[in-house]
């Protein structure tokens, strides 16, 4: 039997793009919600955890530098779009059926070392499926299937995390892997194998040389770096777009690790989780469209305002309780349940669940307004890339403060600080001109900041002890700087080309290094090469020093001739 081809009609190519995104769903649910609850079962700390989940958004946050390649890399055999489809798919599948001969929990490094190689390949499939919804989706269908492609992650969610945790109970764990990777295969024979896309004509083939694609890709991603950064510093509100996608989202702590992590200390069984989890998942995609929809009627900023707001009032009201409860620090699995508690967890879990999702269904909205349609999928992507690596710093320190503080003081400081980017909203309007006067100095200003952050890391790291229990946190601050700064230089190198002068190889220089410094966190394990430590310990000083010097050498340049000034008005 012929299967279809899903691409030739309306209603092929919907179902199509929907079941496509299911898969993109499937292992985030299985290793946010599946996984990270049955380490907290087997005895794996909320700062584990919280590193495992925030490792497993971070290609996300990096998939705009997948981009180039897929656009210049093609198989005139299997197809443009449809042979990247079909080799991440092939590889996730593969990287999960290998996780199975990994034991847990011992064997978490390398566990988390695989599922961040799955979810690099999941990153990539992301970036094909869309430019093939780009390059096969009339403008009618568009609307329509992007609520379906979103609705079939948030599926596809609901089966890797609650379908597996419902599974555990008749199955185990082991065979949970099977399961997903089954999951995904089967969309690979059912819908992608059978997929006929144009491909190249034998000429343009034979021009597409192997030399030509990565020159090809290289120019791309060149391009991404200037566009983006002369949208992002083109306006205040397209910067403070920067701001306020690098900010946390509201209070994200019931919608992270945390949630399970006090679920199972609280004596809730999987499928009790994998219920609350489903249910939370339904009440927020529901939510995302009436969000969205009195968006569109009242208007985003003061929508979004009461919506980022109220996300805090369900933490607070969790934090409350569990303080008068008496329960602070995390507790080892497999104590009596706590029925009364567990009550509080369902009831702040399906309240966080509506807030959240009437965010989400305005959020996205309020970053295409400052977005400058010149570029529009350039600057968008980085806004959305920026946005998952916000929930991975995220992920990362609410682990260490539960371990720190305790849940009361994390709730409480995640219920505070998450709100801070409506401060940001009043400035952040649709716009009419994307460039004016002060982008230069912008830059300038940007360079300056990051520069001086990157220095105030030499103290810092000279007596981090002195910060007890906070200093893990810090450094979490610093690593986002880090990342922040490398991207700086990277872009404002291309930018200001040869006005950056001998800074400018430099700068090439330092980005790797800065992205580096994630590595500050094994210096211990060097212990037995007793010189490599002493010049990695030397390293973690003179990095940063050297990349402030970088940066602050950049800001005295001539950015007025190289950002750009034209104006781009709205249609």
């Amino acid at each position: 039997m012929r299967l279809p081809n899903l691409l030739a009609s309306r209603r092929g190519r919907l179902a199509a793009f929907f079941l496509l995104y299911v898969t993109e769903g499937i292992p985030l649910g299985f290793a946010a919600t599946a996984v990270a609850t049955q380490l907290r079962r087997q005895g794996v700390g909320p700062a584990e955890i919280g590193a495992f989940v925030a490792s497993f958004y971070l290609p996300w946050a990096f998939k705009w530098a997948f981009g180039p390649f897929v656009d210049v890399f093609r198989s005139q055999r299997f197809g443009h779009r449809r042979g990247w489809i079909l080799l991440t798919q092939l590889m996730m599948v593969l990287t999960l059926v290998s996780l199975v001969a990994v034991p847990l929990p011992q064997g978490l490094g390398i566990f988390t070392a695989i599922l961040l190689v799955h979810n690099t390949f999941g990153a990539i499939q992301d970036v094909a499926i869309d430019s093939l919804a780009v390059n096969t989706l009339s403008e009618d269908e568009r609307g329509l299937a992007n609520g379906l492609m979103f609705a079939g992650a948030s599926i596809g969610q609901a089966v890797g995390g609650s379908g597996v945790l419902f599974m555990i109970a008749y199955t185990g764990f082991a065979p949970s892997f099977y399961m997903v990777a089954a999951a995904i295969a089967s969309v690979t024979v059912f819908v992608v194998l059978p997929l006929k896309e144009p491909v190249l004509d034998g000429a343009a083939a034979a021009a597409q040389s192997m030399g030509n694609a990565w020159r090809a890709a290289g120019r791309e991603m060149k391009q991404f770096a200037v566009d983006s950064f002369r949208s992002f510093v083109g306006t205040r509100g397209a910067l403070n777009g920067v701001f306020f996608a690098l900010l946390p989202a509201g209070a994200m702590s019931l919608g992270l690790a945390l949630q399970s992590n006090l679920a199972v200390e609280l004596g809730m069984a999987d499928d009790e989780v994998g219920a609350l989890n489903l249910w939370t998942s339904i009440i927020s995609a529901a939510s995302m469209v009436v969000g969205g929809w009195l968006s569109d009627k009242l208007g985003r900023r003061p929508t979004l305002f009461v919506y980022l707001a109220t996300m805090s009032l369900p933490v607070l009201y969790l934090m409350w309780v569990l303080q008068q409860h008496g329960y602070v620090m995390p507790r080892a699995p497999g104590g009596a349940p706590m029925p009364e508690l567990v009550r509080a967890l369902w009831q702040a879990s399906l309240a966080y669940a509506v807030f959240q999702g009437l965010m989400y269904g305005t959020r996205s909205a309020i970053m295409m307004d400052i977005t400058n349609p010149r570029v529009a999928a350039t600057q968008f992507t980085a806004y959305m890339a920026m946005m998952n690596l916000a929930i991975a710093i995220a992920a990362q320190w609410q682990g260490i403060a539960v371990e720190a503080w305790g849940y009361p003081v994390t709730l409480l400081v995640d219920a505070i600080t998450g709100p801070l980017c409506v401060l940001l909203l009043p400035s952040m309007k649709r716009q009419l001109v994307f460039s004016d006067a002060l982008a230069a100095r912008r830059a300038r200003n940007c360079a300056i900041g990051l520069g001086i952050v990157c220095l105030a890391w030499v103290p810092y790291w000279a007596d981090h002890a002195a910060l007890g229990r906070a200093q893990p946190i810090m450094s979490v601050f610093f690593t986002l700087v880090f990342i922040a700064s490398a991207l700086f230089l990277l872009a404002g190198r291309e930018v200001l080309a040869g006005a950056a002068g001998f800074w400018r190889r430099a700068a090439l220089w330092m980005a790797p290094l800065l992205l580096a410094m994630y590595g500050r966190s094994w210096l211990d394990k060097l212990a037995g090469l007793p010189a490599l430590q002493l010049v990695a310990r030397a390293l973690v000083f003179v990095v940063p020093a050297a990349a402030g010097i970088v940066l602050l050498a950049l800001a005295t340049r001539d950015w007025g001739a190289t950002v750009d000034m034209q104006p781009a008005h709205t249609t």
